[in-house]
């Protein structure tokens, strides 16, 4: 029997789980509890726009980097791949008093959604 590999990294799970969300193979709500603050809302008005839904090709991430700016927080981005389509998507995870990530942050370059105006 062969030895389970490593665990995956929290970036590799969260751009699985993103991607799956904004290219609509997944549901937003799915992403309740594995966000915090402004993220999840950022995520529905993303998704609303289907920013990564392609035609014909199913997207897939490419590759992943990251950056560490202070212990428990990730700084990521994905490069998404959809046939000859390429994109990027970063986003920023935060570990909770829990010790559980949860996305903070997402980000798709193109124009996010609206800040409520102070009344």
């Amino acid at each position: 029997m062969t030895p389970p590999g490593p665990a995956p990294r929290p970036t590799d799970r969260f751009a699985d789980l993103l991607l799956a969300v904004l290219s609509g193979q997944r549901p937003v709500h799915s992403m309740l509890g594995r966000t915090a603050g402004r993220a999840y809302d950022e995520l529905v008005w993303l998704a609303e726009h289907s920013p990564l839904r392609t035609g014909r090709y199913r997207p897939v991430v490419r590759d992943i980097g990251y950056e560490e700016p202070r212990p428990g927080a990730i700084e990521a981005f994905a490069r998404i791949g959809a046939g000859e389509q390429l994109r990027a998507m970063a986003f920023r995870l935060e570990r909770g008093p829990d010790q559980r990530w949860r996305c903070t942050a997402v980000d798709l370059g193109i124009p996010s959604m609206p800040r409520p105006t102070d009344t």
